[in-house]
């Protein structure tokens, strides 16, 4: 079974699906019974809750009820299937010490295996995350660029040339960055149960028995002195046997126990982003060009790419092996580069030295290999 998690300090969120609403009532309560408060339990309702308007796709409606619970997309995605099919969502908000505890009733009580729903779906048709909802405003755009690129036209951009003075058009510079959230999945639960078996025990042991015997001999001999004649006499002797005698002694010869060892692993999340990148093309006359030039400089404007030799912001940076390093922050002092943190693989920002700039055309060419320059940092 799966859980989707929100870890942020100091308590975490714990999402379960169930398929009834009975269900996720009955997990409400026990985790209510269990001391949670009510405030820290909420319930999302499939089905009917969605937006009823014909103009919002109902796909969309369910994304739009989960968007305050913070999730990874894909999961978020999966879960507004699953409303839509009627099924109900139990989020409880719960301290790091009490997340075991609600794992162990929410289990209890039914919670859906979410990995394999998502299987089951996906046989019947379910194309899951990454498609568009028909009807959605992404697909309308995408196919409005689909048409457009058909036809060899050109999606226009914001802001168009209507001939005044004194307008400004712009042209929005897009930067995709990558936000890794975490959630619990649940690989099985390791049970020790104890139950008395009865086992036959043969064991060997060896008993003495007596027996009196009577003999009878014949004799023929005189009457001595000693011989007393004629008088009562008894004599007896007593027969003595072992028998076994069985008891039993309980020891305790084994301890099972059960316990929970904790790892923390780094693991390095490989995806990819996009931006935006403008190519500048200046078909004005030289004279107007120089001009322009001159006050841009002079007004600070930033370009993407520099055709003067400038490094400038945004400006990406390779080393001499064709690898791309990162993208230029800003100039840091007169003698090193700064590089925004957004585009390293650790999220730190780095420096590279003035000297190690081989050339300047739209990105910044250095003269030594991404090899060499993990051995100087």
């Amino acid at each position: 079974m799966s859980f989707t998690q929100n870890t942020a300090a100091p308590s975490r969120s714990l999402t379960a699906f169930f398929d009834t609403k009975g269900a996720a009532q009955q997990a409400a309560s026990d985790l209510e019974a269990a001391g949670v408060s009510r405030g820290d339990i909420a319930i999302v309702e499939g089905g009917g809750t969605a937006t009823g308007t014909a103009s919002v796709p109902e796909h969309e409606g369910f994304l739009a009820s989960l968007k305050d619970m913070f999730m990874p997309e894909e999961d978020r995605y999966s879960y507004a299937e699953g409303l839509r099919r009627g099924g109900y969502l139990v989020s409880v908000r719960t301290g790091q010490v009490d997340s075991d505890r609600v794992l162990d009733i929410l289990d209890r009580d039914g919670a859906v295996d979410m990995d394999q729903r998502e299987t089951t779906w996906r046989s019947e048709g379910w194309t899951g995350f990454g498609a568009p909802a028909v009807g959605t405003a992404a697909a309308a755009t995408s196919a409005t660029q689909v048409a457009a690129s058909t036809r060899g036209a050109t999606v226009p951009s914001v802001g168009r040339d209507t001939g005044a003075t004194g307008r400004e058009d712009a042209i929005p510079v897009y930067e995709e960055r990558l936000n890794v959230g975490k959630r619990e999945v649940s690989h099985g639960r390791l049970r020790v149960r104890s139950y008395v078996v009865e086992t036959a025990v043969d064991e060997q042991v060896t008993l003495r028995s007596e027996t009196v015997q009577v003999d009878r001999r014949p004799v023929d001999r005189a009457v001595s002195a000693t011989d007393a004649m004629f008088q009562d006499r008894t004599i007896e002797l007593e027969e003595f046997a072992e028998e076994a005698v069985v008891s039993k002694e309980a020891r305790v010869v084994e301890e099972i126990s059960l316990r929970k060892e904790a790892r923390d692993r780094t693991e390095t999340i490989h995806d990819s982003v996009r931006h935006t990148e403008v190519e500048i093309e200046d078909g004005r006359t030289a004279a107007t060009a120089a001009t322009a030039t001159t006050a841009g400089m002079a007004t600070g404007a930033v370009r993407e790419g520099s055709d003067d030799g400038r490094i400038v912001e945004h400006m990406e940076v390779y080393a001499s092996d064709g690898t791309k390093i990162g993208t230029v922050d800003h100039m840091e002092g007169t003698d090193r580069i700064k590089l925004a943190k957004t585009t390293s693989p650790d999220g730190q920002h780095h420096y590279v030295p003035l000297s190690w700039v081989d050339h300047v055309d739209r990105h910044v060419h250095l003269n030594r290999t991404l090899a060499e320059i993990k051995a100087a940092r």
